[in-house]
Protein backbone atom coordinates (compact mmCIF):
# COMPACT_ATOMS: atom_id res chain seq x y z
CA UNK A 1 0.00 0.00 0.00
CA UNK A 2 1.36 3.28 -1.09
CA UNK A 3 1.17 6.17 1.56
CA UNK A 4 0.61 9.59 0.93
CA UNK A 5 2.53 12.34 1.78
CA UNK A 6 1.91 14.26 4.96
CA UNK A 7 1.64 17.68 2.63
CA UNK A 8 -1.04 15.81 0.77
CA UNK A 9 -3.12 14.48 3.63
CA UNK A 10 -3.26 17.90 5.01
CA UNK A 11 -4.12 19.53 1.68
CA UNK A 12 -7.01 16.92 1.54
CA UNK A 13 -8.33 17.48 4.99
CA UNK A 14 -8.13 21.00 4.18
CA UNK A 15 -10.69 20.30 1.26
CA UNK A 16 -12.51 18.26 2.99
CA UNK A 17 -12.93 21.11 5.81
CA UNK A 18 -13.55 23.41 3.35
CA UNK A 19 -16.39 21.59 1.33
CA UNK A 20 -18.39 19.86 4.20
CA UNK A 21 -22.17 21.30 4.93
CA UNK A 22 -22.67 23.11 7.63
CA UNK A 23 -26.05 23.50 9.33
CA UNK A 24 -27.12 27.15 9.65
CA UNK A 25 -27.89 28.98 12.70
CA UNK A 26 -31.97 28.54 13.11
CA UNK A 27 -32.39 32.42 11.89
CA UNK A 28 -30.45 31.84 8.36
CA UNK A 29 -32.77 28.34 8.00
CA UNK A 30 -35.50 30.17 7.77
CA UNK A 31 -34.22 32.49 5.24
CA UNK A 32 -33.83 31.71 1.66
CA UNK A 33 -30.44 32.74 1.23
CA UNK A 34 -28.90 30.49 3.83
CA UNK A 35 -25.09 29.85 2.60
CA UNK A 36 -23.33 26.22 2.47
CA UNK A 37 -19.52 26.34 4.49
CA UNK A 38 -18.28 25.71 1.15
CA UNK A 39 -19.10 28.64 -0.23
CA UNK A 40 -17.08 30.98 2.30
CA UNK A 41 -13.61 29.13 0.81
CA UNK A 42 -10.86 31.09 -0.41
CA UNK A 43 -13.20 34.44 0.80
CA UNK A 44 -11.62 33.97 4.30
CA UNK A 45 -8.41 33.12 5.67
CA UNK A 46 -7.77 29.48 7.28
CA UNK A 47 -7.65 31.28 10.21
CA UNK A 48 -10.67 33.00 9.88
CA UNK A 49 -12.84 29.84 8.68
CA UNK A 50 -12.18 27.77 11.22
CA UNK A 51 -13.19 30.63 13.70
CA UNK A 52 -16.31 31.72 12.03
CA UNK A 53 -17.53 28.76 10.13
CA UNK A 54 -16.29 26.19 11.86
CA UNK A 55 -16.51 27.72 15.73
CA UNK A 56 -12.84 27.49 16.43
CA UNK A 57 -10.68 29.93 18.55
CA UNK A 58 -7.70 31.50 17.77
CA UNK A 59 -4.65 31.72 21.33
CA UNK A 60 -5.06 34.27 24.06
CA UNK A 61 -3.34 37.21 23.45
CA UNK A 62 -2.50 36.52 19.96
CA UNK A 63 -5.41 38.85 17.87
CA UNK A 64 -4.46 41.83 15.90
CA UNK A 65 -7.20 43.48 17.95
CA UNK A 66 -6.85 42.68 21.50
CA UNK A 67 -4.45 45.48 22.60
CA UNK A 68 -5.96 47.60 19.67
CA UNK A 69 -7.20 51.18 20.45
CA UNK A 70 -8.13 52.98 17.59
CA UNK A 71 -11.56 54.88 17.20
CA UNK A 72 -13.80 52.75 15.03
CA UNK A 73 -16.15 50.48 14.39
CA UNK A 74 -15.34 46.31 14.40
CA UNK A 75 -17.22 44.67 12.07
CA UNK A 76 -17.41 40.86 10.80
CA UNK A 77 -14.83 39.26 8.73
CA UNK A 78 -17.26 37.06 6.96
CA UNK A 79 -19.97 39.53 5.83
CA UNK A 80 -18.73 43.40 6.93
CA UNK A 81 -21.93 43.67 9.12
CA UNK A 82 -21.32 46.29 12.31
CA UNK A 83 -21.18 44.66 15.18
CA UNK A 84 -18.51 46.77 17.73
CA UNK A 85 -17.93 50.22 18.92
CA UNK A 86 -14.42 51.03 19.92
CA UNK A 87 -16.14 53.20 22.85
CA UNK A 88 -17.41 49.78 24.10
CA UNK A 89 -14.26 48.24 24.05
CA UNK A 90 -12.57 47.49 27.09
CA UNK A 91 -9.26 45.67 28.62
CA UNK A 92 -9.90 42.46 30.04
CA UNK A 93 -7.14 40.95 30.07
CA UNK A 94 -8.05 37.35 28.96
CA UNK A 95 -6.22 37.98 25.74
CA UNK A 96 -9.23 38.19 23.05
CA UNK A 97 -10.82 41.74 22.23
CA UNK A 98 -13.38 42.52 24.77
CA UNK A 99 -16.46 44.90 24.70
CA UNK A 100 -19.23 45.39 27.20
CA UNK A 101 -22.13 45.55 24.46
CA UNK A 102 -22.66 45.30 21.07
CA UNK A 103 -23.93 48.36 18.43
CA UNK A 104 -26.90 46.93 17.99
CA UNK A 105 -28.56 44.70 19.55
CA UNK A 106 -30.17 42.99 16.61
CA UNK A 107 -26.36 42.66 15.16
CA UNK A 108 -25.35 39.75 17.22
CA UNK A 109 -26.80 36.38 18.53
CA UNK A 110 -26.26 34.18 21.04
CA UNK A 111 -27.02 30.36 21.50
CA UNK A 112 -26.18 28.64 24.41
CA UNK A 113 -22.98 26.37 24.18
CA UNK A 114 -22.06 23.18 25.97
CA UNK A 115 -18.97 21.93 23.99
CA UNK A 116 -15.73 21.29 25.62
CA UNK A 117 -17.45 20.83 29.08
CA UNK A 118 -18.21 24.26 29.97
CA UNK A 119 -21.53 26.17 29.73
CA UNK A 120 -20.79 29.10 28.32
CA UNK A 121 -23.34 31.74 25.15
CA UNK A 122 -22.20 31.44 21.82
CA UNK A 123 -21.91 35.05 20.28
CA UNK A 124 -22.39 34.75 16.20
CA UNK A 125 -23.26 37.88 13.79
CA UNK A 126 -27.05 37.45 12.49
CA UNK A 127 -25.76 38.72 9.47
CA UNK A 128 -24.30 35.83 8.08
CA UNK A 129 -24.20 33.35 11.18
CA UNK A 130 -20.05 33.70 11.73
CA UNK A 131 -18.90 32.35 14.82
CA UNK A 132 -17.97 35.31 16.89
CA UNK A 133 -16.36 33.96 20.20
CA UNK A 134 -18.68 33.89 24.12
CA UNK A 135 -20.39 36.05 26.25
CA UNK A 136 -20.00 36.36 29.67
CA UNK A 137 -21.45 38.33 33.05
CA UNK A 138 -18.08 39.60 34.22
CA UNK A 139 -17.72 43.01 32.52
CA UNK A 140 -17.88 46.35 33.51
CA UNK A 141 -20.76 48.84 33.46
CA UNK A 142 -23.32 49.52 32.23
CA UNK A 143 -23.98 46.19 31.24
CA UNK A 144 -21.69 44.14 33.10
CA UNK A 145 -21.15 41.95 30.14
CA UNK A 146 -18.34 41.42 28.56
CA UNK A 147 -18.75 40.22 24.92
CA UNK A 148 -14.68 37.92 23.93
CA UNK A 149 -14.17 37.97 20.58
CA UNK A 150 -12.02 36.66 18.33
CA UNK A 151 -9.62 39.06 16.37
CA UNK A 152 -9.95 37.07 12.55
CA UNK A 153 -13.68 37.04 13.35
CA UNK A 154 -13.37 40.57 13.05
CA UNK A 155 -11.89 43.76 10.66
CA UNK A 156 -11.68 47.20 11.86
CA UNK A 157 -12.86 50.42 9.93
CA UNK A 158 -11.73 53.46 11.16
CA UNK A 159 -14.52 56.21 12.47
CA UNK A 160 -13.70 58.56 9.40
CA UNK A 161 -14.14 55.72 6.78
CA UNK A 162 -17.45 54.22 8.45
CA UNK A 163 -19.81 56.12 6.34
CA UNK A 164 -17.92 54.92 3.48
CA UNK A 165 -18.19 51.69 3.68
CA UNK A 166 -21.22 49.44 2.88
CA UNK A 167 -21.20 45.41 4.85
CA UNK A 168 -19.55 43.48 2.29
CA UNK A 169 -21.52 41.44 0.06
CA UNK A 170 -21.92 37.60 1.20
CA UNK A 171 -20.36 35.02 -0.96
CA UNK A 172 -23.18 32.75 -3.12
CA UNK A 173 -23.05 29.11 -3.82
Amino acid sequence: MTRLPLLALLALASLVGCNAQQPAPAAAQASSDSLRASSWCGVLSPDAYRVLREQGTEPRFSGEFWLHEEDGVYVCMGCGAHLFDSGAKFKSNSGWPSFYAPTAAEGVGEHLDLSHGMRRMEVVCNACGGHLGHVFEDGPPPTGLRYCINSVALDFVPRDSVQLVAPASRPVD
